[in-house]
Parts: C-alpha cells; sequence; structure tokens
C-alpha cells in the first residue's frame, strides 16, 4: 500500500466508523440497554481553546467546531488551519480534534492498525509515541506532506496536517497543543 493510500484510508476511517455505525454495522446493545459513552462527548466549546494560536510569523484562521447527533450517534470535532504567507504554495498546517467517547471499539481497530513501519523513496508510515501517547505519523517527500496522529486519553484524535515543511514540524505542532489538558477533559 501506498503513502498515499495509507494516509487516505486513516483519514477516512472517522468517516467509515460513523457510517458503519450509522448502517448498523456496529452492534448495537439489546434493548433497553443504556450506551452512556454516547451522552458523555464533550462539547466542542470545551476544545475550541486547545487550538494554539498562531506562532510567530503564521497567521490561523478563526478556529471552528461542532458536535453532531445524527441519530444518536454523536461526534464532537473542532479545527484550525495555519499559514505562513500569501499564495498558493506557502507552508500550512491544519489541527483537528475528534472526540470518539461513543466509539470505543473504533478507537481500539484504529490505534491497532497503527503498530507497523513502512519506509521507500516517497516518504515513511510508522508508530510514534510522544509523552506517552500513541500515535501514527507519515511523510511524503514530494510536497512534503506530513501527517501525525495521537491518541490521547483513549478517546481523543489530534491530528496534526502538514504541507511544505520538514518532517519534525509535525511533532513541534503537536506540541503547541496542551495535549495534558485535552487528557484531563471529561
Amino acid at each position: 500500500m501506498s503513502l498515499r493510500a495509507n494516509r487516505n484510508f486513516l483519514v477516512a476511517l472517522p468517516a467509515m466508523a460513523a457510517m458503519a455505525s450509522l448502517t448498523g454495522l456496529i452492534a448495537s446493545p439489546a434493548h433497553g440497554q443504556e450506551l452512556p459513552s454516547l451522552i458523555n462527548v464533550i462539547d466542542y466549546t470545551k476544545l475550541l481553546p486547545l487550538l494554539p494560536e498562531a506562532p510567530a510569523g503564521w497567521t490561523a484562521d478563526k478556529p471552528n467546531g461542532s458536535t453532531t447527533d445524527v441519530g444518536g450517534f454523536k461526534l464532537t470535532n473542532v479545527h484550525r488551519d495555519y499559514r505562513k504567507g500569501e499564495g498558493d504554495n506557502v507552508p500550512t498546517t491544519a489541527i483537528s480534534i475528534l472526540d470518539s467517547a461513543a466509539n470505543p471499539d473504533y478507537v481500539e481497530a484504529t490505534t491497532t492498525a497503527w503498530k507497523f513501519t513502512t519506509t521507500s523513496t516517497e516518504g515513511y508510515s510508522k508508530s510514534v509515541n510522544l509523552d506517552g501517547h500513541d500515535g501514527f505519523e507519515t511523510f511524503e517527500n514530494e510536497g512534503k506532506h506530513g501527517t501525525l496522529w495521537l491518541m490521547v486519553a483513549k478517546r481523543y484524535f489530534l491530528q496534526i496536517e502538514t504541507q511544505g515543511q520538514d518532517p519534525a514540524a509535525l511533532q513541534e505542532w503537536a506540541k503547541r497543543v496542551d495535549i495534558k489538558k485535552l487528557a484531563t477533559i471529561k
């Protein structure tokens, strides 16, 4: 599987999990059984402050977020885009946080899929651990496109996506997010 295919597959995982849940592919509890995790997704307003301000020399869009309930399947997501300079080919970064408390099986399946390393002339895909948080990092040499996913507190997916930057920028951006605070939000 190529790096682009790996990255596209991992990016598509949240959408696939949502669709699987909505179409009944993920088992539902017995009638009358409660799903407390569905009740406990965090409102997006609690996660927005964790999206960092732009570093020196960069600009940031206004952060955005949402908490959605689609037939009992709740999802919270926040996002912010960053740019260094003007024009089409300037370095960019996007930071997203997804609360996946509604689907612990999805969390387990995704983090299990992160347990491999591939290196080629095109770039790499590898498991990482940042300050005790398991993750997965990909980098494509062409276009200098990188993505880092971290699992925080067995519920939050932190995603950093960079364009036009070196691979080290992925973890530098991740360190701008207060991951310790994120881990305490419930």
